[in-house]
């Protein structure tokens, strides 16, 4: 289908909004991840990493659209352990004929677990706790571990995004527009969140939880466990509402 035609067509602007929307819901993960990251570093440098993080997802995203067959290969196995679990309805529970997509959900998740849980430690640490927040964890982050960090986990979330995206509609020029809507969401909201969630420690806890549920979804996802994405934003909604009550008592109390 030609530009004009997509321009003038109803059914690819639907495609287009519900793509976007999707795109955005799936950046969420995304960005947690760099405004926890982006805050462990001196102020100075806060803004521009998470720019160059949100950036470096973009044009992973774009590439990565230009390279549709390298997606496709990504999603043939590439060896079986020969196990695999169906229920009474021949729906698969679990397989272990990984793909390199597979693979690549399975250590992203695996990342995001070791980072959560490191973090969580390091907050829940009594004697670290009484420390300034710039102080704790275990070594301090330099900009480029952090930028390193972010682009590993760039290329998770990427995968799963585009993946959505050609699932939703076989047009690029609708996909890569997406893509840029979404990121330029993300970066509009990144420096708010992040300093949200500075302004708020007890958010920080809840962005941690959000890390590791995210974690454990990919992990499953690697083993051919789909869990259905609304579920966890779901949970990630009421968490959120539950926590801004809080956060409104705690201020009308003050």
């Amino acid at each position: 289908m030609g530009l004009i035609e997509l321009l003038t067509n109803p059914a690819a602007w639907a495609a287009l909004v519900t793509l976007i929307v999707m795109e955005v819901v799936l950046g969420i993960d995304n960005l947690v991840f760099v405004a926890l990251l982006s805050n462990k570093l001196p102020e100075a440098e806060r803004a521009r990493t998470r720019r160059i993080g949100i950036g470096l997802a973009l044009v992973m995203r774009i590439i990565l659209l230009f390279s549709l067959f390298l997606i496709v290969g990504m999603v043939k196995p590439v060896f079986d352990l020969g196990l695999h679990a169906s229920d009474a309805n021949g729906h698969t529970i679990y397989e272990t004929a990984f793909s390199i997509r597979d693979l690549i959900m399975i250590a992203g998740g695996t990342f995001l677990l070791y980072k959560a849980t490191s973090e969580i430690h390091h907050n829940l640490d009594s004697h670290e706790s009484a420390a300034p927040a710039a102080k704790r964890g275990a070594k301090p982050l330099g900009f480029v571990s952090a930028i390193v960090q972010i682009l590993l986990l760039d290329l998770v979330f990427s995968i799963d995004s585009i993946l959505t995206a050609v699932g939703m509609t076989d047009e690029l020029p609708i996909m890569i527009a997406a893509v840029i809507v979404a990121v330029g969401v993300m970066m509009l909201a990144a420096d708010p969140l992040a300093r949200f969630i500075e302004r708020n420690p007890s958010v920080v806890m809840l962005a941690l939880g959000f890390l590791l549920m995210i974690g454990l979804v990919l992990i499953a996802d690697g083993f051919g466990v789909h869990v259905p994405k609304g579920y966890v934003y779901t949970a990630m909604a009421f968490s959120g509402l539950v926590e801004a009550l809080n956060i409104l008592r705690r201020r009308r109390g003050s």
